[in-house]
Parts: C-alpha cells; structure tokens; sequence
C-alpha cells in the first residue's frame, strides 16, 4: 500500500504542497488518458483549496458537521451491534433450532457467501441509486430477514431467510464505507471516519454480549427482534439525519 498507493492530492494541496499535489494529479491523468487508448481529458476546473486551520476531534462536533457525526455515530453503533450479534451466534442459534454442529457450520458458511453478491450489488447501487437508498435498503432488508429468519419454522425458511439477511448486511459494508468519509473535508477525513468506525465498535463489543444474556431468556425471537430493531434504527438514523453525496464534489460536501 505504502509503495503504490499515491498519496491524496488534496491533502497535498491543503497542507501548501502544490508541486506534490500536481506530480500525483499528473499521474493519475496519464493511466486515466492510457486506458482510454491515448486521448486527450477534458481541461481541469480549477477548485478553490482551503489550507488546513485545524484538525481536531472538535470539528466533527462544529456547525456544520454536527448533524452528520452524530448520524454516523447511530448508524454505525447500530449497525454493527446487529450485524456483530448475530454472525457471532449464527452457529450457536443453528443449533438451538436442532440442527447438528456440522449442519450449523455448513449452513453458517452457505449463508454467509450470499455476502459476496451483496457486496458487488450494493457497490452498483451506491452509484446508480445514491448512498442513502442504498444503506436504507440494505439495512431495512437486514431488518425484514431478521424477523423471518427467527420465525422460520423449516429448513427451508431458514436458509432462504439467512441468504437475504448476510445478503443485505454484507451490502451495508458496501454503502457504509464509501459514505463515511466522504461527509468530511480532507483535514478530518481520517479522523471522522476513525472515530466513526471505533464507535461501531463499541456496537460490535456489546451486541454478542447482550445476545448472550437474550437468548436464554427471550429465546431466538427475542435475538433477531433486537437484530432486526438494531438494523432498523440504524436505517432511521440515515433517514433522518443522512445527507446524499452521489455526484457531488467532495469540496460541495465539504461546505
């Protein structure tokens, strides 16, 4: 990574090293020109470069990226909670459904490559349809196969239920990753996202522990209902408080 990814021209730009942000830009349009046979790319506009004033924790709490900090703050608490609760007990709540150890691992891994076609259609739709659509879908579709998932009452239900809920989690991945950073300028980019993504950790820490405590009490209904009530109020978030970001210019975003 470190040889062959350049570093962000913007970043370059913003920090006063001009000649460093345009060695990259220049770099960038030659393999873009190559790939297209040689042709000329249409001429630059020039953007306006806010050189870096401050690159503290308190700018994700300023007034003009408050509401977006505490959205991903939601999204990525919730999401994570659900998604970490459940894929750490899959096996575990296969087999309190009866099926046997090596049944609970095969279908756990069956159920988990539905992840791969969630990824690449979700990577379509953030593009096609926007970032918000497509983390409320994922997300809400999450929530839906979750309640059908811990109702399934045959083999059959099951797998059909575990395929669309990893298909639908897995796609969120997609969506969450490409949304995040582009809601802050290149100054606190790494720190939004960091702080973002160590909040949904915190998700991720306490869902399989409140799981724990759930299932010998509410049983499998009362897992995916926290699941599918995780997944949704994570979609809430976005919904409510979600900005879309397909199409514009990071500088657009940035103000």
């Amino acid at each position: 990574v470190r040889r062959y990814v350049p570093e962000s021209p913007r970043w370059l730009a913003s920090s006063g090293n001009a000649a460093g942000a345009e060695r990259v830009m220049s770099e960038i349009e030659a393999k873009v020109s190559q790939r297209l046979g040689g042709a000329a790319l249409p001429a630059p506009r020039p953007e306006q470069v806010e050189l870096r004033t401050s690159q503290g924790v308190s700018t994700l709490f300023s007034a003009g990226y408050r509401r977006r900090t505490i959205m991903l703050w939601c999204l990525w608490f919730f999401a994570l909670l659900g998604f970490y609760g459940l894929t750490t007990w899959l096996g575990a709540l296969l087999q309190a459904k009866g099926f046997p150890v090596t049944k609970s691992v095969y279908y756990t891994i069956l159920i988990s490559l539905a992840g791969i076609p969630g990824f690449l259609t979700a990577a379509w739709m953030i593009e096609a349809l926007g970032r918000k659509p497509t983390l409320i879908a994922t997300l809400l579709g999450a929530a839906i196969s979750c309640y059908f998932y811990g109702g399934a009452t045959d083999q059959t239900q099951l797998i059909v239920a575990g395929l669309c809920m990893q298909f639908c989690a897995f796609g969120m991945w997609s969506a969450l990753y490409a949304y995040t950073p582009e809601l802050y300028p290149t100054h606190v980019r790494a720190t939004g996202t960091g702080f973002a993504s160590a909040v949904g950790r915190i998700g991720s820490l306490i869902g399989p522990s409140v799981i724990g405590f759930i299932l010998p009490t509410a049983g499998q209904s009362g897992v995916f209902a926290l699941g599918a009530g995780a997944f949704t109020l994570a979609a809430l978030a976005v919904l409510l408080l979600g900005e879309e970001t397909r199409g514009r210019t990071l500088e657009s975003i940035s103000h």
